[in-house]
């Protein structure tokens, strides 16, 4: 919408006030309501359906916004946009969660978290040259046809989430893995700590809420994702500074391929080291610097252009998931409400924060938003701390106690070549063929000994 907005939207539907800020708030309200929903769907409903019939309607809708003509046309259909939109993300977490190990967790969230900020800069670029080539084409402005390249794209990814996606483990029915295939995937989630699913009651609903996790996890991660607004503001302070539509466009694709490089990094960075809770808290440091860099609003334009472009630094989205879904790791149930609480309570605090400290009205220095933003870093630094003192915490109570106790994703014995048991199988899958049937009962004893993951 950003890229719509400063490309002629807001000429053509005659937005004023704070009528941009309303707009994002339709689309942050229906986005926020169905993660929780979404998660407890998918454990009844196989996913690649769910996901597929949901992406299906976000394409309808986006191409839907390339005919509206009134202020009110765009709050409905943002809201139905983000209503569509909302299962992607906490589902597909849920799914890479239910398939992955310790070792490989943080590398693949970070790969697909990677894809939000290079869609952004995408979008961008893309803006940019529909404007330039397509703008008046057949008596559409340019950002109309915005929407309708969109649509597009997003159409057939729908429908090919109903052949590719290949849900989860226990549930798979994925036409390219064969039965050993599966079988090792069971045996490797197994032996990694994932609990298999059950069924949801109020019982489960009582185990959650009477532990630490899905407080201070969902806190963490709200004061985090709040801390993260800044940059999108960056197009309109640009238009404040008199910059073409075309440079608004693409010079905040900078942001967002700084933010891909970086999410990549600390994802694979975490992995390598195998610590999660270093790789939150330096780039959460990091945001220090450009959140009070805005807070405090130099004259420099240079300065406050380093600032917004580096603000994508302290992304570290992929490796907080990930710690969040080893910590509830032993909890199936557990786990898919948690990562679907921390995304829908953030986007239910964005829905309305906005309003509060980014209204239009005080554009584009937001003398109440970037102070905020400032303050949202220091806090998600101080409640980053207290989660890792109370996983660390649970561990060694779990271990004191003879046993596994609480699983918070921590190998602490290795095989005796030096490689966890997780590498191990993860190099095995490789040869399993259609032939290779027989060699299940050999990938199974492999996949649960040797390796204790606590």
């Amino acid at each position: 919408m950003a890229n719509a907005y400063v490309s002629g939207m807001q000429e053509d539907l005659k937005m004023y006030g704070n009528q941009y800020t309303y707009a994002g708030t339709a689309y942050t309200c229906a986005y926020a309501v169905m993660q929780i929903p979404s998660t407890l769907i998918i454990q009844h409903i196989r996913p690649s359906y769910w996901l597929g019939l949901m992406e299906i309607g976000w394409g309808i809708f986006t191409f839907a916004q390339a005919g509206m003509h009134s202020v009110n046309e765009l709050y409905a259909f943002r809201f139905l946009v983000g209503f569509f939109e909302s299962s992607f993300f906490p589902c597909m977490l849920f799914v890479l969660g239910s398939w992955y190990t310790k070792s490989e967790l943080a590398k693949r969230i970070a790969i697909f978290h990677m894809t939000a900020p290079l869609g952004s800069a995408f979008s961008g670029y893309l803006q940019a040259a529909v404007y330039k080539n397509l703008n008046g084409s057949h008596g559409l402005a340019g950002w109309r046809w915005l929407y309708i390249v969109c649509g597009c794209m997003t159409v057939p990814v729908g429908l090919a989430t109903f052949l590719f996606l290949p849900d989860t483990p226990h549930k798979t029915r994925a036409w390219f893995l064969t039965d050993a295939e599966i079988k090792i995937a069971l045996a490797r989630v197994e032996k990694a700590g994932k609990a298999a699913p059950t069924p949801f009651t109020l019982k489960t609903f009582k185990r959650i809420l009477t532990r630490w996790r899905w407080y201070a996890l969902v806190l963490g991660y709200v004061l985090y994702g709040s801390s993260c607004q800044a940059s999108s503001y960056f197009a309109i302070w640009l238009k404040s500074e008199h910059f073409s539509v075309e440079l608004r466009n693409i010079i905040p694709t900078g942001t967002n391929l700084i933010s891909a490089f970086c999410v990549v990094m600390w994802g694979f960075g975490s992995d390598f080291t195998g610590s999660r809770v270093a790789f939150v808290l330096g780039p959460l440091v990091y945001g220090l610097i450009p959140n009070g860099i805005l807070a405090v609003w130099p004259a420099s334009v240079p300065l406050k252009e380093f600032a917004f472009l580096t603000c994508g630094v302290q992304l570290m989205t992929a490796v907080f998931y990930t710690w969040a879904n080893e910590i509830c790791a032993s909890d199936n149930e557990e786990r898919a409400i948690v990562i679907s609480s921390m995304n829908g309570l953030q986007y239910a605090v964005a829905a309305w924060l906005p309003i509060v400290i980014f209204p239009q009205t005080e554009s584009p220095t937001f003398r109440r938003g970037f102070p905020a933003t400032f303050g949202f870093v220091i806090a998600a630094l101080i409640c980053v701390c207290v989660i890792q003192w109370l996983a660390v915490r649970e561990r060694k109570m779990g271990l004191a106690s003879g046993g596994q106790g609480q699983n918070v994703g921590v190998v602490i014995e290795m095989g005796g070549d030096g490689y966890s048991t997780d590498d191990k199988v993860a190099g095995d899958v490789d040869t399993v063929n259609g032939k290779g049937r027989g060699k299940v009962n050999e990938f199974q004893e492999i996949a649960t000994g040797g390796t204790t993951l606590v």
